[in-house]
């Protein structure tokens, strides 16, 4: 990656974890880090990092995310389909959504999917709520997305540009006699008594 890109990158610390390990002395922590890196123009990156104080954790997380960052396949805002991915016991619903309507998702999937660019999308999140498995199932939905280009151009399709829809023909409104159209009255036929 450019050094230009790496300024434009949004970094987002989904989870904070702190571990404790009883020694001699007392208590000995440690903290971690999942930390989210994306330039919201479709890659997104995920890193965990681990140190002995908290910053030291965010900055070696965020490393982490830059060096593995992906791309993922976006449809203007939204994403191209509907998709449900798992990892482990955390399950991710995605669904594209129509433009103004928002990112409908919880703080974690939010993370992944305003990182990768995504401004309008359904979701939920099902089974398992551990947020290093929700956001690597987010992501793994992400890069399960395909664009229909890339499905036509791998099967040597061509797609088809529909023709613009014809506006109706006129029908010539047909007018029905009646008889009161005709100033005579139904009744008028018969002679009264």
């Amino acid at each position: 990656m450019q050094e230009g890109q790496q300024e434009d990158l949004t970094e987002k610390v989904v989870f904070i974890n702190r571990s404790a390990k009883v020694v001699k002395g007392g208590r000995r922590f440690n903290f971690s880090a999942l930390v989210v890196v994306g330039d919201k123009r479709g890659s997104v990156g995920v890193g965990l990092g681990k140190a002995g104080e908290v910053a030291d954790a965010i900055r070696k997380g965020g490393e982490l995310a830059r060096s593995q960052m992906v791309g993922v396949s976006l449809k203007d805002a939204t994403i191209p389909h509907e998709v449900f991915s798992h990892y482990c016991g955390a399950k991710v619903l995605l669904r594209p959504a129509s433009p103004g309507t928002g990112i409908i998702a919880g703080k974690t999937v939010r993370a992944v999917l305003e990182s990768a660019g995504v401004k309008d999308a359904l979701t939920k999140s099902l089974g398992s709520k551990n947020a290093a498995n929700v956001v690597k199932a987010t992501l793994q939905g992400l890069l399960s997305l395909r664009l229909r280009e890339t499905i036509y151009a791998g099967r040597g399709l061509e797609i088809k540009k529909a023709a613009p829809p014809m506006p109706p023909a006129a029908i010539p409104a047909v007018s029905a006699v009646s008889p009161a159209s005709t100033g005579a009255s139904a009744t008028s036929d018969v002679e009264p008594i």
